[in-house]
């Protein structure tokens, strides 16, 4: 197997045959032309966010497909008009004359089968199939980028790639993953376009843009850590091996040392996080502090109006901290750091204004990456966990099934992304990881148990 995947490493190309523009299939209305960001867009990382949805041939891929792909993202982006327009000079709104979204069409010299096959050894192979150009952004040219590019590749097979990237300034994975699954739906069952579940652009009205310099000093290591080459790992954690991990957290329970039930999301990211700390330790010789970013999507989570659906950033970041000396290593203990950061978290923008909201994210960012204590010690590790359980992505059936993989991420950080599985009972976990810890995670005791690469 592993000569077949050198084979086909070596061997794969993509040729690039055209690129356009698709536009909204209806002009945008004069009074929605100017598309105001908001704080969270403000504090998002300056990144294109490139998704790639992997599905099989059969005999709806091929018949009418690349017209019906081209006419359905139309249609949808009459009624999502910021992804067709263009950030204003200031950079604080989107200027949406439907400018349009770039579109690439591009075949691969390989059959899906066989890059399947490589990719359980190599996921690092789907970044063939990221939007053209998109490695190329950068804070240079981040802002005369279209916000969104899509690229549809064919396989030799007639399967395809469905790849899709955009700015996170203006765009969260929400809002991403809400997106592909609406146009999915418009594209697979031909229902009208003003009937999809995504209407509300007011997140820069309620959090509208402040003047960051004021609020918000640079990270105190910014430009100091520099990180070794990340690549890519997946895995799953099925359902009987979800079932073994509960078990462990029943003797917690039934003992007193824990007093909820944690969910599948918690009990992983746990279990990660101190196979992580575990690595890290062999990696160095000692325990070190770690801040583990866990995003939280706020929409369903705040009493403001008509933000269930909101487009934009509206995620808030929340750091757990592990001090070697405060927190011990068993699972349970892990679990309920967790659990209590972000039901802090949650309850106090469940009942807080907008700007008291903005002064919790201030607030958090002061006391751990632009702090002294946490964010100027080279020594503190830093990551992500991002679970994007329950979103529609895995449901995204253009009329060809749904993908049989997805590749996330902008490769620019360390971060342990969570989606449910095609049965949905189980986790899969693509892992974005610092070469140097690669091995050391990898030969966890836990992640042996536990995880099928």
């Amino acid at each position: 197997m592993r000569s077949v995947c050198l084979n086909l490493k070596d061997s794969m190309q993509v040729k690039i045959l055209s690129k356009s523009l698709i536009k909204p299939s209806s002009p945008t209305p004069e009074h929605l032309q100017n598309y105001n960001l908001s704080f969270f867009d403000q504090v998002a990382d300056r990144a294109h966010m490139p998704l790639v949805l992997l599905y099989p041939h059969n005999s709806n891929n091929s018949i009418n497909m690349e017209q019906e792909l081209e006419e359905s993202l139309s249609r949808v982006l009459t009624h999502v008009y910021p992804m067709a327009g263009r950030f204003t000079e200031d950079e604080s709104s989107v200027l949406c004359l439907d400018q349009g979204v770039t579109y690439i069409k591009a075949t691969v010299n390989c059959k899906l089968v066989d890059f399947l096959a490589q990719a359980r050894e190599d996921l690092d192979l789907a970044l063939s199939f990221w939007p053209d150009g998109i490695m190329d952004v950068d804070d240079t040219n981040i802002f005369i980028t279209p916000l969104m590019i899509v690229q549809v590749t064919k396989f030799e097979c007639g399967g395809l790639a469905l790849s899709t990237s955009c700015t996170h300034i203006a765009i969260d994975g929400f809002t991403t993953f809400t997106f592909a699954y609406e146009w999915a739906k418009v594209c697979k069952l031909g229902i009208p376009s003003k009937e999809i579940n995504f209407t509300s652009f007011n997140l820069g009205n309620l959090f509208p843009t402040r003047d960051l310099s004021k609020i918000l000093e640079p990270p105190v290591d910014e430009g100091k850590r520099i990180l070794s080459k990340l690549i890519a790992r997946r895995f799953v954690f099925d359902e009987a091996a979800i079932s073994k991990l509960r078990e462990q957290f029943s003797t917690a329970i039934d003992c007193g040392a824990l007093s909820f039930k944690p969910s599948r999301v918690e009990m992983i990211t746990a279990l990660l996080w101190r196979s992580l700390i575990r690595a890290s330790c062999e990696r160095s010789g000692h325990l070190k502090r770690t801040i583990m970013s866990f995003p939280l999507n706020l929409r369903g989570k705040v009493t403001f109006p008509d933000v269930a659906n909101s487009f934009g950033n509206f995620i808030i970041e929340i750091p757990i901290k592990f001090e070697p000396d405060e927190t011990k290593m068993e699972l349970h203990h892990f679990v309920k750091l967790i659990r209590d950061s972000v039901q802090q978290t949650s309850s106090t923008c469940a009942k807080a204004t907008p700007d008291e909201i903005v002064c919790l994210v201030v607030n958090l960012y002061k006391d751990s990456y632009a702090g002294l204590e946490w964010g100027g010690d080279n020594e503190v590790e830093n990551f992500t966990i991002s679970s994007l359980c329950r979103f529609p992505i895995q449901k995204a059936d253009f009329g060809w099934g749904n993908p049989s993989l997805i590749h996330f991420g902008s490769r620019h950080s360390q971060v342990f992304w969570l989606n449910d599985t095609e049965c949905e009972t189980g986790i899969a976990v693509q892992m974005d990881l610092q070469e140097t810890y690669m091995n050391f995670f990898e030969h966890d005791h836990d992640i042996l148990a536990f995880a099928k690469f």
